[in-house]
């Protein structure tokens, strides 16, 4: 069945925020899945490829039948618990799990190492449910422009209806170089950093998300907030996190600043100037149209950065407005636009 057929659960994919992800294993993966533990984690995934032993898989399977069951009892508020994205070890594993009861109780699949070749098989895997995929990009091809440029063909083609983000697997890339991540040091800091290039540079300009590497020194935060930093301006959509400490870091790397929501709610405004100045920058909404919606989608993903008051407060202005004017209120010519005079 075409994924355009059934109904799928709207989701943006910054509400992937931060994702987690837990070894099915794990005494806490269930609680952690049902939202009883970390309050305030977007998604998770649930991993019975790399981070479970060869042995382990049998009680796996089992963990995670009964979590299907239980979410299927649980009456889960999409608003208040994670995402639930199971990793299956392999395509033949995500074919039998696709057909457990219960399976749609989650929100998708995430696909590792996705090779030419293979996206569709992993799109027939899920079709007739409502799943969703997140494919992982962390083998040697993904090196090679050329084979990411064919790839992305590839997901254009045959999954792109199913695909909510692409998840870049940095250590797995590190990996086929023989190299680990350093203390200190951002992923933009090595080698990777044109690969990140080309994967924006290539999968967004044809509609794809991207969810940025694992910062894996958890004891690290000065680099990781760096790091995150980066994400946020190259145009990651999310984060994967593998401790449960990094959550609030990178949430807050991705809350908005307020002058950019004032900005971008001018852009879009119907009645915006065809270009103008706000803050001492130039607005140009046919150049700037894309950039300010996905800033009003990460607001309302993950809100304002707090203001740190200034060292010395001024008496507050009885008298002034609101901070930020209601889109339909904001009138080309008024004082909230300023005439653009290079």
């Amino acid at each position: 069945m075409a994924p355009d057929a059934l109904t799928l659960r709207q989701v943006h994919p910054y509400a992937l925020g931060a994702t987690l992800y837990v070894p099915m294993i794990h005494a806490n993966a269930a609680d952690v899945a049902l939202g009883r533990k970390l309050q305030g984690l977007r998604s998770v995934v649930l991993c019975l490829e790399d981070a479970v032993a060869d042995r382990d898989v049998p009680e796996g399977l089992l963990r995670l039948s009964k979590l299907l069951s239980d979410l299927q009892n649980s009456e889960r508020d999409h608003g208040a618990t994670p995402l639930v994205f199971v990793r299956p070890r392999n395509l033949e594993m995500a074919y039998a799990l696709a057909g457990l009861p219960g399976i749609e109780s989650l929100d998708g699949f995430v696909c590792p190492k996705v090779r030419l070749g293979q996206v569709k098989a992993w799109a027939t895997a899920v079709s007739g449910t409502m799943l969703r995929l997140m494919p992982t990009l962390e083998t040697v091809e993904i090196l090679d422009p050329v084979a990411v440029r064919d790839l992305r063909d590839e997901l254009t083609a045959d999954a792109n209806g199913r695909i909510l983000a692409l998840r870049v697997g940095g250590n797995d890339l590190m990996a086929c170089l023989g190299l680990r991540r350093s203390r200190g040091r951002t992923v933009y800091d090595g080698p990777l950093r044109s690969v990140l290039g080309n994967l924006v540079n290539l999968m967004v300009p044809a509609g794809f998300h991207l969810t940025a590497p694992v910062h894996e020194i958890i004891d690290d935060t000065a680099t990781l907030e760096r790091e995150v930093a980066e994400d946020v301006a190259w145009g990651f959509v999310g984060k994967t996190a593998i401790h449960p400490s990094q959550i609030p870091l990178i949430h807050a790397a991705f809350a908005v600043r307020e002058q950019d929501l004032d900005a971008a709610q001018l852009i879009l405004a119907p009645t915006a100037p065809a270009v103008f100045r706000h803050k001492g920058a130039m607005c140009e909404p046919a150049t700037h149209r894309a950039w300010a919606t996905s800033i009003v989608e990460r607001t309302r993903c993950h809100g304002l950065r707090p203001i740190d008051p200034p060292a010395a407060v001024p008496a507050p202005k009885r008298d002034r407005g609101p901070i930020r004017p209601p889109v339909a209120d904001v009138e080309a010519g008024s004082q909230t636009y300023e005439e653009f005079a290079p």
